[in-house]
């Protein structure tokens, strides 16, 4: 297949158009690469040394004699551009992750806000308006969140995006009805992708679109198969408070001696998928498209659920790390239950990476080998949901202050 990788350079999209590519598919990518510069907003870089999109492209075509072609385009802004490409190229297939993917920075002000909005929203229905516009009938793959869910919990299983009710009739017999989930977005980012599934849901109706959402859960690993080949075509690894990831902030701060920062009461339950299992998801739904006229096909992209202490607790025991306890800048409930259906992939034959200490401390090697990248006062989590919590939100970047067990 043809596939456009919009959003390619960043954390899941590199890895996925590896992986494609290594499976022999023509993979082009889209960005503006703004993840770029938004490790310079923050002064924070990736863990690991990540060069140019172009050198990154041409160490692999050196390698594998496989090419992937880059295309800076803004999909946001750049409409005309985008549309004009798509009527030329004509792929078969386009996978959606240019968004800014980081709750924390989602809520760091009113410009991020902003910026959040605008630049989610206007590139998810770009892509969709350019599809029905050129009529090239390719399948979208989004790469959606669990966070479209909400965390609270009804004692039930969240089920794969659409929920069966009962509606009363004015006759007074029940009828059926598969509906949306109901949204309960955390951040604003969040938000972006509940509307996102509002977007899909009237393409799908309205032109007949292609359309499946991965609802995903909290990425964890660095490494896939294909970003082992050569130090070029590493992964990213993001540790710092904004776009480090739970799990992957945990296994730095263990390998440079840092307390492992569980903000409130560590009691929030979150859903995990590792990076190899989340690009062969990707693929899975690639090879298993809906059907014109079908209603958009949702799938939870995930294969456990932890709680946010018991993960700290089995880091700290593995490596000797203490466990530190921080005011939660985020507005959310101090505990909750998480199940999760994953039927779909499992049914279509995912064998799903679990944590296991090997791979931990397989990503805490490559944490060490790099600790010398790290700035420690980049690593605490200080964007505030709101002003009242920013007002009572304490932090040391040197853990001199922190309440620890451990």
């Amino acid at each position: 297949m043809k596939i456009a990788v919009l959003g390619g350079d960043g954390f899941v999209g590199w890895p996925t158009a590896l992986h494609l590519s290594a499976r022999g598919h023509e993979i082009h990518i889209i960005d503006n690469l703004s993840r770029r510069w938004i490790d310079t907003e923050l002064g924070v870089q990736s863990l690991t040394p990540m060069d140019s999109i172009q050198e990154r492209t041409r160490i692999w075509r050196q390698e594998t004699g496989r090419a992937i072609h880059f295309h800076l385009i803004d999909l946001a802004r750049d409409y005309e551009i985008f549309k004009r490409w798509l009527a030329d190229n004509r792929p078969d297939a386009l996978i959606h992750f240019a968004e800014q993917r980081a709750a924390p920075y989602s809520m760091k002000s009113d410009r991020h806000k902003n910026y959040t909005v605008n630049n989610n929203v206007n590139a998810t229905h770009n892509v969709l308006n350019a599809i029905v516009e050129t009529g090239i009938g390719a399948h979208l793959v989004h790469l959606g969140t669990m966070g479209v869910y909400g965390y609270s919990t009804i004692g039930a299983a969240i089920p794969e995006g659409y929920l069966p009710v009962g509606i009363e009739t004015m006759g007074g017999e029940t009828v059926r009805q598969d509906i949306l989930y109901p949204a309960n977005p955390g951040s604003i980012y969040h938000m972006t992708k509940c509307l996102d599934q509002l977007l899909f849901q009237f393409y799908a109706k309205n032109d007949g679109l292609r359309v499946t959402d991965l609802h995903q859960g909290i990425v964890w690993g660095t490494h896939t198969a294909e970003t082992r080949l050569r130090p070029q075509v590493v992964n990213r690894f993001d540790y710092g408070g904004d776009y480090g990831t739970v799990l992957n902030r945990f296994l730095i701060q263990a390998a440079i001696g840092h307390p492992l920062t569980v903000h409130g009461v560590g009691g929030q339950t979150r859903a995990f998928i590792h990076i190899q299992d989340s690009v062969r998801c990707i693929e899975l739904a690639l090879q298993n498209p809906p059907k014109r006229g079908d209603k958009v096909k949702i799938f939870n992209q995930m294969t456990e659920t932890h709680r946010v202490r018991d993960l700290a607790e089995m880091i700290a025991t593995m490596t000797g790390a203490r466990v530190a306890y921080l005011p939660n800048p985020r507005k959310e409930a101090a505990e909750n239950d998480l199940v999760v259906k994953n039927d779909g992939f499992l049914a279509l034959g995912l064998d799903p990476i679990t944590l296991e200490q090997g791979l931990l401390s397989e990503v805490i090697d490559v944490a060490k080998k790099f600790a010398y990248r790290v700035d420690r006062s980049r690593i605490p989590a200080v964007s505030a949901w709101t002003k009242d919590i920013a007002a009572t939100v304490e932090h040391d970047v040197e853990g001199k202050r922190l309440r620890s067990v451990g």
